[in-house]
């Protein structure tokens, strides 16, 4: 008899998971969604056998569940599987950005004869959706793992077999290591990115031309606060403790910034710009982090009729697809720049080796 899956959540993430853990195991995939229309398109892509009518009766049998929801809705739905009846056995994991409150939430499972190992894959898509979904939407990414203190080694191990189809790299870490970590490297600068935002739309009324002016540059080192309001809201009051320290420590940071500035020290201000150059150059390039990475390939094209066709054409001829492409500029008589979007940084590469021999300069940021 085939093990069974049951994925709550069928959105890009949870999609995905469905589909590494059948490309390496024949199992039965069961999924609930509160959207009928996710439940219909994983039904028609086959990411999932077959839809749970409730909560309750899809966890029942199942050998894995996998919650791939809101954090504050994991938080929920852990707290109701301990009036359920579990496998004896059972794994019990989630994807959310934040760990320490939802293991500690788990708690209440300990008497259920189950395990729940916190897990969060830090991989993800400009796009959403279980139509979005991709087994290797994972492939070379880190995957965090938050078991409780005292887990058995054995259903780590087990949970990892599970997983193995992503083909991510396993850090395991505790739930307070991980809110800390993820804090500073995701959910902080999503709050910074917020902020510029809000800064440069107070300007706008008093100066209109803002918003043209940060069309370009501005919009594109912001781009990460056009995420989901409603998921950044839960993560800020989930991983709270994390963001308050970090929010001091960015406090100080900018008080030596402005003194800098004050007291006009070109010495301490280069020195200052160079350091984290240098830390900022020296992080791995081709490594996927908490953050999804951009892949973005900038293509200078003259002003003439068909260019932009050209370029996509090249890019079809061998079977190279974009995610995106926008016109940065485009005026009478100068080079144009094209910023082309790739899922990968092997299809970043490949489209810049094709389009250097159709005679386009090409260039990455």
């Amino acid at each position: 008899m085939k093990r069974t899956v049951f994925i709550v959540g069928l959105g890009l993430i949870g999609g995905s998971i469905a589909l590494a853990i059948r490309k390496e195991h024949d199992v039965h995939i069961r999924g609930f969604d509160i959207s009928q229309q996710q439940v219909k398109m994983a039904l028609s892509l086959q990411v999932i056998d077959e839809v749970a009518p409730s909560l309750e009766e899809g966890v029942k049998n199942a050998d894995l569940i996998i919650f791939a929801t809101p954090v504050m809705k994991t938080e929920e739905l852990i707290q109701e599987l301990a009036g359920y009846s579990l496998k004896a056995g059972a794994i019990i994991t989630d994807v959310g950005s934040t760990k320490k409150r939802i293991v500690t939430q788990a708690d209440c499972l300990t008497e259920k004869g189950v395990t729940f190992i916190g897990g969060h894959p830090m991989a993800g898509s400009h796009k959403s959706g279980v139509e979005a979904a991709r087994a290797h939407l994972f492939e070379n990414a880190f995957y965090i793992l938050t078991p409780a203190e005292g887990t058995d080694l054995r259903q780590i191990i087990q949970l990892q077999n599970w997983l193995k189809g992503t083909k991510a790299t396993f850090i395991e870490l505790t739930a307070e290591q991980h809110d800390r970590l993820a804090g500073a490297i995701s959910h902080f600068p999503h709050i910074v990115a917020a902020s510029l935002v809000h800064q440069v739309a107070k300007m706008d009324g008093d100066e209109p031309l803002v918003s043209r002016l940060a069309a370009g540059g501005f919009r594109d080192i912001t781009r990460i606060a056009s995420a989901s309001p409603a998921m950044w809201r839960d993560i800020l009051l989930h991983n709270k403790e994390s963001l308050l320290e970090l929010l001091s420590s960015w406090t100080t940071e900018m008080n030596e910034v402005r003194a800098m500035i004050e007291t006009e020290n070109a010495d301490d201000i280069f020195a200052y710009f160079e350091q984290a150059k240098a830390f900022r150059d020296g992080l791995p390039a081709r490594e996927k982090g908490a953050i999804p990475s951009f892949y973005d390939l900038f293509v200078d094209v003259p002003d003439h009729p068909g260019v932009i066709s050209d370029v996509t054409s090249i890019l079809a001829q061998h079977e190279i697809s974009i995610t995106n492409i926008r016109i940065l500029e485009t005026r009478e008589d100068i080079m144009g720049v094209l910023r082309l979007s790739f899922r990968s940084e092997e299809d970043r590469q490949r489209a810049q080796v094709h389009l250097q021999q159709a005679m386009y300069d090409t260039y990455m940021m």
